[in-house]
């Protein structure tokens, strides 16, 4: 048996009254089989009765059947409550069978119903306990928390225990049960779809309402913030339980506690997109936004992370910027921790791409001083690729593109991340180089990027990496310094020639004919001599015969005016 450890459930010990106890409410039931057959008074509301009477007799008889039904503690609190019941339907069919009974009608209808609820609520809890199949087995093997690798059989018997002691025991049993719950739950993943599958995760969140007592409401939103974020399957069953709604509720009233664990719950219900457009049917977008606003930073994180995942639903996007969601990610973007930044500028990514509304809603909240600011600032490319990407988009408009554009620091910034970012951080600046109107001096002062641009042109991934490079690269090109620099770059040279080889099917012909066009493009000899000499002319005459488009043109560049000075010079002699 695996050791008993914190949190286990100690059951208290047996009584030697169980078993009379139980002998004599099986006795009174049968006692009110009998008496409600030959009741006067209110026939109908005591044949409902007698129904639940038989069940409860047959409930009764079948946890006397169940050989360690005495060890557990929740039948000791079900059967003193229910023998208070039944004494009172006793009293009750006594009077109703009496022929003399002259009581008020509606004194005694308003005793038969509360009298039949609670009836309702303790069958109930017994056909719970039956169900459970917690009174086949002993407590102690029941009760010991299993341990990393258990058995899968006797985990799922404990998770039935735990919901059963959950949805029946009183305060300290819900409290304990849920402190065993997070503690198995905390384990790994498995045990989280198996609490999914085996446990009442309704009532779990049903646990998350304001009419709990306040520490089993705290553990209630510990499991269900830890289901939220374990698995898929058990993400997916609070979601489909409800447990969005209560834990927005949470987050809009909670304490602050109690709000860190609804918005990290809250986030990774949201990944899913199908998830994620309810948040606005419970009103959370505004409980949303003011957690970012006057949150804890552990709470900020969670609850733009939230947010984030609600921007890529459409019909969401224009509520969420009217709520005022756009001041409160750009306030997060220049004074949070790095993980949060990230995600409030994903978060500005993504509308800055959804319009031209949105796009302005940024602009007037000086949402492109912000963007530079944490891109100039940032320690690490690691932050830059959502600013950059936001950037990019604000860049189609004529004045931002303007600004942009005439920002020497800026120009330079994107040079370095040319250089060295990553494959998308290159990607978005090489897409800005080649939209942007650049000066010729700033041009030339990122000439040194030109050999990662040709690098680039050789990437057939991520989709439209290549074009963005060639864009950029002839851009750089128009610059006549720039043409001369890359012809001396002896790598970037022979990798042109190898993308114009009519061998290497694996490249677009398009690219290395654009750019060996935009090198020829100012007439220099000496750009001209370097790529005859490098063997352009045999591949560019290969492509002319295979009628590959722009090939004559770049051939005739390449030749034209070669020939051109061989006449001129022999007219001159």
């Amino acid at each position: 048996m695996p050791p008993i450890t914190a949190g286990t459930l100690i059951p208290p010990p047996s009584t030697s009254s169980s078993q009379p106890l139980l002998d004599l409410i099986i006795q009174i039931v049968s006692l009110l089989l009998l008496s409600s057959l030959n009741v006067r008074s209110f026939v109908g509301r005591w044949q409902v009765l007698h129904s639940k009477l038989s069940t409860l007799h047959s409930a009764l008889l079948e946890v006397s059947d169940s050989p360690h039904w005495s060890e557990n503690p929740l039948v000791h609190t079900i059967l003193p409550s229910l023998l208070s019941t039944l004494q009172r339907l006793k009293s009750l069919s006594d009077q109703c069978s009496d022929s003399a009974f002259s009581g008020g009608k509606l004194h005694m209808q308003s005793d038969l119903d509360m009298a039949s609820a609670s009836l309702s609520s303790q069958l109930n809890d017994l056909d719970l306990l039956l169900r459970s199949g917690v009174l086949y087995q002993s407590n102690a093997l029941v009760l010991s928390q299993p341990v990393p690798g258990s058995n899968k059989d006797d985990t799922e018997f404990f998770i039935r225990d735990l919901f059963t002691r959950l949805q029946i025991g009183g305060v300290e049993f819900k409290k304990k049960a849920l402190e065993s719950l997070v503690q198995l739950l905390n384990q790994d993943e498995k045990s989280a779809g198996l609490v999914a599958k085996e446990g009442n995760v309704g009532y779990l969140i049903h646990l998350l309402d304001f009419s709990s007592q306040p520490s089993v409401r705290e553990l209630a939103a510990s499991a269900v913030s830890v289901l939220s974020t374990a698995s898929d399957e058990s993400r997916k069953r609070v979601f489909e339980e409800g447990g969005l709604g209560s834990l927005l509720r949470i987050l809009e009233t909670g304490s602050m506690h109690l709000k860190e664990k609804a918005a990290a719950a809250v986030e990774s219900i949201t990944i899913d997109t199908e998830n994620a457009w309810a948040v606005s049917a419970y009103g959370g977008l505004s409980v949303l936004i003011e957690a970012c606003r006057s949150g804890t930073p552990q709470l900020q994180a969670t609850a733009v992370g939230a947010i984030r995942n609600v921007t890529v639903v459409e019909d969401i996007k224009t509520s969420l910027v009217e709520e005022g969601a756009i001041p409160v990610l750009l306030q997060l973007l220049v004074s949070s921790p790095t993980d949060t930044q990230e995600k409030a500028a994903m978060s500005i990514a993504v509308l800055a791409s959804s319009g031209e509304y949105f796009r302005s809603r940024i602009i007037q909240e000086r949402g492109l001083q912000k963007l530079l600011q944490l891109i100039h600032d940032s320690p690490s490319f690691n932050t830059i690729e959502n600013p950059l990407r936001a950037l990019s988009s604000l860049a189609v408009s004529d004045p931002i593109a303007r600004i942009l554009s005439s920002s020497t620091l800026f120009i330079m910034k994107l040079g370095e991340l040319i250089k060295h970012g990553s494959l998308v951080l290159q990607q978005i600046a090489a897409s800005l180089v080649a939209n942007l109107s650049i000066s010729d001096g700033n041009k030339r002062a990122i000439g040194s990027c030109m050999g990662s641009l040709v690098k680039l042109m050789e990437m057939p991934k991520p989709a439209g990496v290549q074009e963005a490079a060639v864009g950029a690269l002839a851009s750089l090109l128009i610059v006549r310094s720039n043409r001369k620099e890359l012809m001396r770059d002896e790598k970037s040279v022979m990798r042109l020639m190898q993308m114009l080889d009519s061998k290497n099917e694996v490249i677009s012909k398009t690219f290395p004919l654009a750019i060996v066009t935009a090198v020829l493009s100012g007439g220099s000899n000496g750009c001209r001599r370097r790529l005859l000499e490098a063997g352009a002319h045999q591949h560019l005459q290969n492509l002319a015969d295979m009628n590959i488009a722009g090939a004559k043109k770049a051939l005739q560049r390449l030749t034209g005016n070669r020939l051109r000075n061989i006449f001129s010079r022999t007219w001159r002699e």
